[in-house]
């Protein structure tokens, strides 16, 4: 192989490991987190849910204008009348007017009718603005259904990403206890194919290789479940994520902050107060149906026929002409107040108020439950920051110790002062040492992330990155 083969070769390789570096592109936790938020379906829903709320509000402040029609018709056909009541059951009758003749005929004229209606509820003892009271109300709580979500949905996002960055250094751990094992293997069939030591040690140590293999695997098979779970969230498909771990190993600045429940920020105690407020809007709504509503209508109304005004004394006095008959030749015009009220509405609308009442009881109960659960998780932040602290401080001084005990047992199994049990014993411990540390130091911002949610303020675990 030549140097030139070889110099190309190189440079191959770095190029390579820089593309790949590029490709291989950090998340850091922010990004997660506004990834999560532009994708997640459910954010995306509640956020439609939100604006059809808002344009029910549009609608029902529209409902309060008058109705206007304009109606128009052209019609051919007969005009025979004849003595009698009738019904127009269904809207099966037809308005045909005419003289009662003594007989039958077929004589037929073009007319039309041409009409307009306006008709507007002008009072209805606020029934009106209860409506558009209480679609504001569901507006609102849409939106604070939309806030509470997003707020959940980024708290479980970023227990998602330590999750998945704890998983990874876990398997970090597991790789070196597999290096070292299989390190210390090496060195022990050295020893046995000299002669030095007896060869069950040989197979001890291919044990141990295989059972640190094992071990890496399983981790490896969590890392990859705790992938899946951060890309469920994120709305994106499965992938080898490269997490930000430079914050893992430093403690939080915000580990010192007295943040406390606040029940009028926090978006979810926000949302059940919400539902809280629609309930009693909608019993006022429900009220102001005991009452009546006053009308305000006017017709105007213009009639034309291809029959004549003589066509009592003559029946052939009339026209097949088309635009004779459509020709406007008399009108009506017709204003009035009108009042609505079904007496027997009261007896209904008692029931509907108090079930109603009921319901916003049953409400503020919800809300007073989650405001419990709450300050319970407020008070089991503090203590799991506390504990997480201390496991903190200890796992540094666990580490040392148990990196001291293997170097020292391995040295003295290679003078032969020590046996295969001691450094196993020492493998473990550093290796529970190490993954300790992990667990630990993850802890650490879990607390914090689990402080930002009891309080309601994301801000709080977020500002840290």
């Amino acid at each position: 192989m030549t140097i030139r083969y070889k110099v190309h070769l190189l440079m191959s390789a770095i190029f390579c490991c820089a593309t790949w570096n590029a490709q291989a592109q950090v998340l850091t936790m922010k990004d997660a987190v506004q990834t999560a938020l532009n994708n997640y379906g459910t954010i995306k829903a509640k956020a439609n849910y939100l604006n059809a709320s808002k344009a029910t509000v549009q609608q029902s402040r529209r409902d309060y204008l008058p109705n206007l029609n304009f109606s128009a018709q052209q019609d051919y056909g007969t005009v025979n009348g004849q003595n009698g009541p009738l019904y127009g059951f269904g809207g099966l009758g037809v308005a045909s007017s005419g003289l009662p003749l003594p007989s039958q005929n077929w004589n037929a004229a073009f007319g039309a009718l041409y009409l307009a209606n306006i008709n507007w509820e002008f009072f209805a003892f606020g029934r009106a603005k209860e409506k558009i009271k209480t679609a504001a109300s569901v507006a609102a709580r849409d939106e604070r259904d939309w806030q509470q979500e997003q707020f959940r949905h980024e708290v479980r996002v970023a227990g998602a990403y330590l999750n998945l960055l704890a998983a990874q250094r876990l398997t970090n751990s597991w790789e070196r206890n597999l290096e070292r094992a299989d390190t210390f293997r090496a060195v022990v069939t050295r020893r046995v194919q000299n002669g030095l030591i007896a060869g069950v040690d040989s197979s001890l140590a291919n044990a141990e290789v295989s059972n640190a293999r094992i071990a890496l695997t399983k981790a490896k098979d969590l890392e990859q479940e705790q992938g899946n779970v951060l890309a469920q969230l994120l709305g994106v498909a499965p992938a080898e994520f490269v997490l930000d771990s430079l914050f893992i190993t430093r403690l939080p600045s915000a580990i010192t902050d007295t943040a406390a429940l606040n029940p009028d920020a926090h978006p979810l105690l926000q949302y059940y107060k919400s539902r809280v407020l629609l309930s009693e809007e909608q019993e006022k709504y429900i009220k102001t149906f005991n009452y009546p509503a006053f009308s305000v209508f006017s017709v105007l109304q213009t009639r034309a026929s291809g029959f004549h005004n003589d066509y009592a004394q003559d029946q052939n006095s009339y026209t097949h002409n088309y635009w004779e008959g459509i020709k406007p030749t008399r009108s009506n015009y017709l204003l009035g107040v009108g009042v609505t009220w079904n007496l027997t509405s009261p007896l209904r609308v008692r029931h509907q108020s108090a079930a109603q009442d009921f319901t916003s009881k049953a409400l503020q109960n919800e809300m007073e439950v989650v405001d419990q659960q709450l300050k319970a998780q407020v008070v089991l932040a503090d203590t799991k920051m506390k504990n997480a602290l201390d496991n903190y401080r200890e796992a540094a001084v666990q580490i040392k110790s148990a990196a001291d005990a293997y170097l020292q047992k391995t040295v003295m199994y290679r003078n032969g002062l020590s046996t295969l049990v001691d450094v196993t014993q020492a493998l473990y411990a550093l290796n529970r040492a190490e993954t300790d540390r992990d667990i630990a130091y993850s802890n650490v911002w879990q607390a914090l992330l689990l402080k930002s949610a009891a309080v309601g303020n994301f801000g709080l675990f977020i500002n840290e990155f």
